[in-house]
């Protein structure tokens, strides 16, 4: 938690350092004592103000589910496109799964990508890149 002087309050109001602790000593301004000096909360001092109590914005996440559909692959084409993906990851960011799912009898590969934005573009990049070898 954020905190104030008594001259620091005074210097954010454009107010004299007296009347601050006339405020304070009043009641009108809640503040705590510590030792000799008071000290000022940033939502009392805010409240007092009339300004906005401004709450921390929570951290923005983006996160993006991706299925690829290759037609035409063959067992040794999912094996290479597969080890060059995974091996492409290892060490890489936290957070990001890739999935390889084969059906044979149709040949078909699905690669499912859950992840961050950026993260998520990198494997699709990849993948791409395998696909127009």
């Amino acid at each position: 938690m954020e905190q104030y002087t008594v001259e620091q309050a005074a210097e954010l109001l454009g107010l004299h350092v007296k009347t601050v602790r006339n405020y304070v000593r009043d009641g009108r301004l809640p503040a705590v004592r510590v030792g000799k000096r008071y000290r000022i909360a940033k939502e009392d001092l805010a409240t007092f103000a009339g300004l906005p109590v401004s709450a921390p914005a929570p951290p923005r996440h983006a996160e993006v589910s991706s299925i690829v559909q290759i037609d035409g692959v063959s067992r040794r084409e999912m094996d290479r496109v597969s080890t060059m993906v995974t091996g492409a990851l290892a060490g890489g960011p936290h957070g990001l799964r890739v999935q390889f799912v084969y059906d044979e009898r149709r040949a078909h590969l699905k690669i499912v990508v859950l992840g961050g934005l950026e993260e998520s573009a990198q494997v699709l990049r990849i993948v791409d890149a395998l696909v127009r070898e």
